[in-house]
């Protein structure tokens, strides 16, 4: 993998951190959020920390991998394929954020989250096919996404007839 490629994936990776982490900030905080009744399996606020960090270095350094493979084979198409592909990705991955803890609306983060699920294995499924086995980390991406469907789509159900006050 190129240096270069790594810096620029790394820093798109960092740029939807960053994004999404602007919505999510007040999490803790919010009165909105801490209203919310929440199923028993829901991870401790601490595991996001720790969890989202590896996902997103998994993320650049498969994603920056998978593109210098398909360059360096002379597939100019497909690498761009999977740039665009990636590029939709991380805006799915940002806007779940800004649905969910900024705008509130759990049916639509849980819109949000299907689609970025799907995407998400559908980037996997890509770095598999071109760089084998060297690529299989990607899929913990696509599982976290679909536990955190599963997630959504509960705390969805728990609250869809709740009226939740914010001052």
């Amino acid at each position: 993998m190129r240096t270069a490629t790594f810096v620029a994936s790394a820093a798109a990776v960092v740029a939807t951190a960053t994004v999404g982490g602007l919505a999510t900030r007040p999490a803790g905080q919010s009165v909105w959020y801490r209203q919310l009744r929440k199923p028993a399996y829901q991870p401790p606020r601490s595991a996001f920390p720790v969890v989202w960090p590896v996902l997103y270095t998994d993320i650049a350094a498969v994603s920056a991998a998978t593109f210098d493979r398909l360059r360096a084979a002379g597939n100019a198409p497909a690498a761009r394929s999977y740039l665009g592909a990636l590029a939709v990705n991380l805006l799915l991955n940002a806007s779940w954020s800004w649905v969910f803890f900024n705008r509130h609306r759990l049916a639509a983060a849980v819109a949000v989250n299907a689609a970025l699920t799907a995407s998400s294995a559908d980037l996997a499924r890509r770095a598999i096919a071109v760089r084998g086995g060297r690529a299989a980390w990607l899929c913990l991406y696509p599982a976290w996404c679909a536990f955190a469907f599963v997630l959504s789509t509960h705390i969805w159900m728990l609250n869809r007839r709740a009226r939740i006050d914010v001052p």
